[in-house]
């Protein structure tokens, strides 16, 4: 993958999570931003030990993609996440802990549902693909075993965006880890499409 095919999928990336702003703002009762600040591709070798690591002391989020493309998208919420966006979006004053109540984790998956489902849409209406989100759920299994899930063989290795959100608003700035997991076909597809475009109106000669 080319830097500008890279800044291509950077921007979708951000023209999806201002979309999603929006929606967490009437979640939050405040006007909010949501950017990638940092945008990095992963090989499967590296993911390993970081979502282990993020899954001893995180909430973890998945959601799969499904349709045209397939693909699953994890976040990671630390102790310090969720009592800041309690604070913020439920108006809650709670302890550093990843230990949620009802309400929190139905926050925490209303978070993920509308990032998740904002870059699914925006990724669908640029590429001209037909795909959904699945409903979010927390997961709470062994880290192991999912990623064996979704790289299931180094012939299957999938590439995987991992994407430092920021969530802020007036007085306060959350980042979120995403994880972005394509596996190899669906990869090649969405990089088949932005090599036949420019992205500026006008397909590219010869495409």
């Amino acid at each position: 993958m080319t830097e500008l095919e890279r800044d291509i999928i950077r921007e979708i990336l951000n023209i999806g999570l201002a979309r999603a702003a929006d929606s967490f703002a009437v979640v939050a009762q405040e006007k909010v931003l949501l950017e990638v600040p940092s945008l990095d591709l992963l090989e499967s070798e590296d993911i390993l030990h970081r979502v282990k690591e993020y899954g001893a002391n995180h909430a973890v989020i998945q959601s799969d993609i499904r349709g045209d493309f397939t693909g699953t998208t994890l976040m990671f919420f630390s102790g310090q996440h969720v009592q800041r966006l309690s604070r913020v979006c439920l108006r809650m004053q709670v302890s550093d802990s990843i230990q949620v109540n009802e309400l929190q984790e139905s926050l925490l998956l209303e978070i993920s549902n509308i990032i998740t489902g904002a870059l699914v849409t925006q990724l669908a209406n640029i590429l001209k693909a037909r795909i959904y989100g699945a409903p979010p759920c927390t997961f709470t299994g062994d880290t192991g075993a999912l990623m064996n899930h979704l790289v299931p063989s180094e012939s299957l290795q999938p590439l995987i965006f991992s994407i430092i959100t920021q969530f802020s608003d007036q007085g306060n700035s959350v980042e979120l880890p995403l994880m972005l997991f394509f596996d190899r076909a669906t990869f090649e597809k969405i990089l088949d499409i932005i090599r036949g475009y420019d992205f500026l109106g006008k397909q590219l000669a010869g495409a």
